[in-house]
């Protein structure tokens, strides 16, 4: 694995040494000081950040169950349920989730849990589709299954989180220093994910945050993607957050907390955070609790 460096740097504060400009992360300290505090005054109107918390718990154990013999066996319509939970994926995959078309996703799917560098299997996921602006999503789709099956080993990959190709994500949003009219030098490879997640780690438990620290780092960078989205008026994913809303709620869809809000045969689920989900052990009791909504 590469040699990574990154330093907090306070406003006035020396810039770090040099380092390999493809592996450094120069994160600004204050940007994400006030991003914390924001998202966490911002969830005392649902009952407090620790609800946010178990609700990215009982998405996790949700995708574990479906997805626990690498999806073999997964019906569409339950696939399709699980679709409420990936924003950037529930408009766009309908198609996929009909006849052959379903039959290809599924086996592309168990390709991902196979063996070997984990930024290789994500591009042959993407290769089973066609590489054009229009499947862009299905990264989006890899990395949701990934991460959460397993969050401990696959951190956040979206490309909400970091694009190199559009140079845009969450890293821009707190990096150190004026980058408006900067290109950050940054890959989207695994160990660039992996890296900023243990920076973040490490910034919430200096912090006092101890427990559940990983699903803190969802929330951080979904907060501070947010705060982008919410400045920008919805401009930029318009077609998944369209209206102009509190940062607060485009952190709860980042993450697919908010239920599913389009027009579409997927418009099913209830909203996590309100409080009409609890814990649950199977997606059948998932299908149940929609089916009721």
């Amino acid at each position: 694995m590469a040699s990574f460096f990154s330093r907090f740097k306070a406003k006035d504060e020396a810039v770090a040494q040099a380092v390999p400009p493809a592996v450094a992360l120069e994160i600004d300290g204050p940007t994400l000081s006030s991003t914390l505090q924001n998202l966490l005054t911002a969830c005392e109107d649902d009952g407090g950040v620790e609800r946010y918390v178990e609700a990215l718990k009982f998405k996790v154990s949700l995708f574990q169950d479906a997805f626990k013999d690498a999806g073999e066996g997964l019906p569409a319509e339950n696939f399709a349920k699980l679709c409420m939970f990936m924003p950037t994926v529930r408009r766009r995959i309908g198609d996929n989730l009909e006849g052959e078309k379903y039959l290809v996703l599924i086996a592309a799917i168990k390709g991902l849990f196979g063996e070997g560098d984990i930024d290789a299997r994500i591009r042959a996921f993407q290769n089973k589709f066609p590489q054009d602006k229009k499947h862009r999503w299905t990264r989006d789709l890899a990395t949701e299954i990934l991460h959460n099956t397993d969050p401990e080993l696959h951190p956040l990959m979206h490309r909400w989180v970091w694009d190199r190709k559009t140079n845009s994500g969450v890293i821009r949003e707190i990096w150190y220093g004026d980058v408006d009219a900067e290109t950050l030098h940054v890959d989207d490879t695994y160990e660039v994910f992996l890296k900023l997640r243990e920076e973040l780690s490490g910034y919430l438990t200096e912090n006092g945050i101890y427990s559940d620290v990983l699903y803190y780092v969802d929330l951080l960078c979904a907060q501070s993607y947010a705060n982008y989205i919410a400045a920008q008026g919805g401009l930029y994913l318009k077609a998944d957050f369209s209206s102009k809303e509190e940062p607060i709620v485009f952190t709860r869809r980042l993450l697919g907390l908010d239920g599913v809000s389009a027009k579409t045969n997927l418009d099913i689920a209830p909203s996590i955070i309100d409080g009409r989900a609890q814990k649950k052990n199977s997606i059948a009791d998932v299908l149940r609790l929609t089916e009721n909504t």
